[in-house]
C-alpha cells in the first residue's frame, strides 16, 4: 500500500491525518508543503490542485484513491480495503 499525505507543519486536521495513520501501523509519505520551497513547493501545489481542484489541506492519497480533509471513517475504510 503507497499513503502519501500533503500537508501543511501548522494545520491541525493534517496532524490528525498522521496520528491516525500512526495509530493503525500504516507507513506513509509526507510532503509538508509549507516548508518545502522554490520548484519543490510549486510542484507539491500544483500536485494538490490537479489531485482536488483546490489548494486545500490534508490531501492523503491511499494507493489511487484521494482523500481531502480529515475524514477518520474514508480514511479507516480505505486502509482497510487495501490491506
Amino acid at each position: 500500500m503507497m499513503v502519501k499525505v500533503y500537508a501543511l507543519t501548522t494545520c491541525p486536521w493534517c496532524k490528525k491525518v498522521k496520528a491516525l495513520l500512526k495509530e493503525e501501523g500504516i507507513p506513509y509519505e509526507v510532503l509538508d508543503v509549507d516548508i518545502m520551497t522554490g520548484q519543490e513547493q510549486e510542484d507539491a501545489l500544483a500536485e494538490v490542485e490537479k489531485l482536488t481542484g483546490k489548494r486545500a489541506f490534508p490531501v492523503t492519497v491511499i494507493n489511487d484513491l484521494v482523500i481531502q480533509g480529515y475524514k477518520p471513517e474514508e480514511l479507516k475504510e480505505a486502509i482497510q480495503n487495501e490491506r
